[in-house]
């Protein structure tokens, strides 16, 4: 049974990119985590974000409409807000692909196991996640946290893209690979939450490396600080 905390309701778009913030809660802070959900017209970006949301739905349907959701979850006992940034006919508004990926610090790649057209254009939305955030991101050199999802997998029959296919496009692309059913809710929280612990992990290191930078005296960089200051 669904939580009053747990469901999700639309709120208004965003068009720049937020830092991550802290949410407080009546125990503990919680943390923002901002994704986006890209891919082909007919990967099924909007079934899949609506298994994670579902009581989103909004009549009457328009397949050009911008939603952003919100929802308190706990990945790994860590409580979070995951937000969600749902486009669909992206191929048709690239301006507004790239304010999406400027607005969103994680992204799911998703292609339809059924379509052959949809996975060939994996690599292109790949290229334009770099393309934007080696313009707008502090931290360029930092791979984007992405998942590639192949969706519709109960439908087996109508297979066209093999799973092997999606773990060497992964494994091209540096980043990783579920295959997913949005219609029958199989691995569609392992898709959105691999993506928020790869971000966590990236935090993590940048926050190691900025207090390794901070405090030179401490830690494995000591001796070095000391003999470059001639200290012993």
């Amino acid at each position: 049974m669904q939580t009053q905390a747990e469901t999700a309701t639309p709120i208004p778009p965003v068009s720049t990119r937020l830092p991550a913030r802290e949410v407080p809660t009546t125990s503990r802070k919680v943390v923002l985590y901002k994704l986006v959900v890209l891919g082909d017209g007919n990967a099924g970006k909007t079934a899949l974000v609506m298994q994670l949301f579902p009581k989103c739905f909004v009549e009457p349907y328009d397949p050009t409409a911008e939603n952003l959701y919100q929802k308190l979850v706990h990945i790994d006992d860590m409580g979070c807000i995951l937000e969600v940034f749902d486009t669909t006919c992206q191929e048709e508004y690239p301006a507004l692909q790239d304010q999406c990926i400027r607005a969103n610090e994680g992204f799911i790649i998703l292609y339809s196991i059924t379509s052959r057209s949809s996975f060939a254009q994996v690599r292109s939305f790949h290229r334009r996640i770099h393309r934007v955030n080696e313009s707008t991101r502090a931290h360029s050199d930092i791979p984007a946290p992405i998942m590639l999802v192949g969706n519709n997998c109960e439908r087996t029959t109508e297979r066209e893209v093999s799973t092997q296919e999606g773990h060497d496009m992964a494994k091209e692309l540096g980043c990783g690979f579920v295959e997913a059913s949005a219609k029958n809710c199989i691995n569609v929280e392992k898709a959105f939450y691999d993506v928020v612990r790869i971000i966590r992990r990236q935090r993590n290191q940048q926050q190691r490396q900025q207090h390794s930078l901070s405090n030179p005296t401490s830690g494995p960089s000591r001796y070095r600080w000391l003999k470059k200051s001639g200290k012993r």
